[in-house]
């Protein structure tokens, strides 16, 4: 019987507060298990995500990430929740790499706060019109905002600009309708948000078989804004606070900074809630 150890922290979390953001089951050695070990750890835990710390030779750590139904190439939380426990493992300082499917993500911190580079990948038109879209969302058409676009800066999503956060807060999906969206992935996906200067409401959405879930802080799709808002030819520097979580009860804080190089960054604050072992 093996006894592995894991460590429970909450990412993107709010003013210090322990119990927002969106909580990460990080296991610290996942190199004795196999991928289907791996799933069935994540459906236990049943988190949005579970990760799995691995050796590397060309990053600070391997890394592979589990929802409860299927593996991800990339994901912001975990990416930020992750490097945070292996810093704290000594497998990296304040700036580390972490080895994904995805690619080799650079990381770094400043005391509790991470940031992670994303790798912009490009773009693609949404075919769905405007009414399908608003019809998929519970909002009016009116309310769909600027050109909604499929962004890919780790992982493909769609992201529909709304016209105000009234707009965003009104948003009940319709699950059937969102199944019928089709990212690189095959996996259907929305991420809906009103920006006000350099402040933004947002909201991700997600099937999980017949239903439609919410998600509490997506550092993912907060990184494909920054992908959409290089696609609409933005100006540069651009920074944003993205408030996330509002309708779960778990707020959450992201930062994104799209910088003068084009290069996107997504930061937050992760907190460790504790540790433990499971025996398998």
């Amino acid at each position: 019987m093996a006894s592995l150890s894991y460590r429970i922290v909450n990412v993107f979390t709010q003013g210090g507060d322990r119990l927002s953001g969106n909580p990460l089951c990080v296991f610290e050695d996942g190199s004795a298990l196999d991928t289907q070990t791996m799933q069935g750890l994540a459906l236990q835990f049943n988190l949005s995500e579970t990760t799995f710390i691995l050796p590397s030779a060309r990053a600070s750590a391997g890394v592979r990430i589990f929802t409860p139904q299927y593996e991800m190439p990339f994901a912001g939380h975990p990416t930020l929740g992750t490097a945070h426990v292996c810093r704290v493992l000594g497998r990296g300082g304040d700036a580390l790499t972490l080895d994904m499917p995805a690619g080799i993500i650079p990381v770094h911190a400043s005391g509790g706060n991470w940031t992670l580079q994303a790798a912009s990948r490009g773009w693609r038109e949404v075919e769905e019109s405007r009414s399908r879209l608003a019809d998929m969302l519970g909002v009016a058409t009116t309310d769909i905002g600027e050109r909604p676009l499929w962004v890919n800066a780790g992982r493909e999503q769609m992201i529909i600009p709304l016209t105000s956060e009234a707009a965003v807060r009104k948003v009940v999906v319709r699950p059937e309708l969102l199944r019928r969206l089709h990212s690189a992935d095959g996996a259907g996906m929305a991420y809906v948000f009103a920006r006000t200067d350099d402040r933004a409401l947002a909201r991700f959405f997600f099937t999980q078989g017949v239903t439609a879930l919410e998600d509490p802080a997506t550092g993912s799709a907060a990184a494909n804004f920054g992908g959409w808002w290089l696609a609409m030819e933005r100006s540069l520097p651009a920074r944003m606070r993205i408030s996330q979580g509002e309708h779960t009860g778990r707020p959450s804080l992201l930062r994104l900074h799209v910088d003068e190089q084009r290069r996107i960054f997504v930061s937050g604050e992760v907190i460790e809630l504790g540790r433990g072992t499971i025996e398998l």
